[in-house]
């Protein structure tokens, strides 16, 4: 497991209609806040702050096809134009674990990336798929 300490938070949040909002930067939108978006958007923070990557490089919801069935990566991370990390996202109360992991290796058979990861905002889990090892904490861009 990788130990993740995450920035503190500097998001934008509102509320309409009883509803809670945060201003995603890589959308450039308010997204609702759900349990799950909260974790989205405190790793992509963490990657950004602390690890360095590029915004420009981040596709959130990126929608693919495995064979006929249409999903959606929660975040996918290109270096040089080429799909370089998946990450799954869950919310703090899911367990990352085995069925996570079988999500995240069938997005990757379409997009075949160095790094899968997933993450529930507690429990963090990656690996570099080229050499099949368990990474201890996520790679600098």
């Amino acid at each position: 497991m990788i130990k993740i300490v995450y920035p503190a938070p500097t998001f934008k949040i509102k509320k309409e209609d009883n509803k809670e909002f945060i201003f995603d930067g890589i959308r450039k939108r308010w997204v609702v806040l759900t349990p799950e978006e909260w974790v989205r958007q405190n790793i992509i923070q963490y990657l950004i702050e602390e690890k360095k990557y590029p915004k420009s490089l981040f596709a959130i919801e990126k929608e693919i096809m495995l064979g006929e069935l249409k999903r959606r990566c929660d975040i996918v991370i290109y270096k040089d134009t080429i799909p370089w990390m998946i990450i799954e996202c869950k919310e703090m109360n899911v367990p990352v674990n085995e069925k996570t992991f079988d999500q995240i290796l069938n997005y990757n058979q379409t997009l075949n990336v160095e790094y899968l990861v997933t993450t529930n905002g507690n429990s963090t889990f990656a690996i570099n798929c080229l050499t099949q090892t368990w990474l201890t904490e996520l790679p600098n861009y």
